[in-house]
C-alpha cells in the first residue's frame, strides 16, 4: 500500500494574482537542492487517519500555522513519483514567513558516524508566485497549482 500525506496550500492575492506558500525540507539531504524539493506543508498519517485533520495538524508542526475554522477548498490528490499519494485543501492566508516555526526530527549524522543531530522538518518558507511555484515544487504537486487557479475562476465575479 502507498504512503499518504496530506497537506494545506496557503495562498494570497497581490496585485491580483495569486502566490502560495512553499516550504523546503530541513536537514542535510536537501540543504543544497532547490529545483523540485520545495512542497506545500504536509506529513504523512495513518489510513483510520482523518486526511483534512492530518493536513491541518501537519501545517501547524511544519509552519506554527493555526487554521482552526478557517474555509477550505478541496484541491483532491495526485501521485508522486515515489508512489506517495497527496491530498492537499487550499487556504487563504497571510503568513509572515520569518515567523516560521518547525518541529525537529532527528537523524543519524554524519552518515554511519554514530552521532545524532536534529534538524528542523522545514527550515524555510517563501511566498511564490505561481511560474516560480512550478519550478521549485515537486512536479506531482504543480497540479494543486492549476487546480487553486480553477478554484479562484469560479469563484470570481463576472
Amino acid at each position: 500500500m502507498s504512503r499518504r500525506s496530506a497537506g494545506i496550500l496557503l495562498y494570497r492575492i497581490r496585485q491580483h494574482r495569486p502566490q502560495v506558500l512553499l516550504v523546503h525540507p530541513g536537514g542535510p539531504l536537501w540543504a543544497r537542492k532547490e529545483t523540485g524539493a520545495w512542497s506545500l506543508p504536509k506529513g504523512e498519517h495513518g489510513t483510520d487517519d482523518d486526511p483534512k485533520t492530518a493536513a491541518l495538524r501537519e501545517l501547524h508542526e511544519e509552519t506554527g500555522i493555526d487554521l482552526a475554522g478557517a474555509a477550505l477548498h478541496d484541491l483532491g490528490e495526485v501521485r508522486q513519483k515515489s508512489g506517495k499519494r497527496v491530498r492537499a485543501w487550499a487556504a487563504e492566508r497571510e503568513f509572515a514567513v520569518e515567523e516560521l516555526t518547525s518541529n525537529t526530527f532527528e537523524t543519524e549524522w554524519p552518515p554511519r558516524s554514530g552521532r545524532t543531530q536534529q534538524f528542523p522538518e522545514v527550515d524555510r518558507a517563501e511566498w511564490c508566485e505561481l511560474d516560480t511555484a512550478r519550478t521549485k515544487m515537486i512536479p506531482a504537486q504543480t497540479a494543486f497549482l492549476d487546480r487553486l487557479v480553477q478554484a479562484l475562476r469560479s469563484r470570481a465575479p463576472e
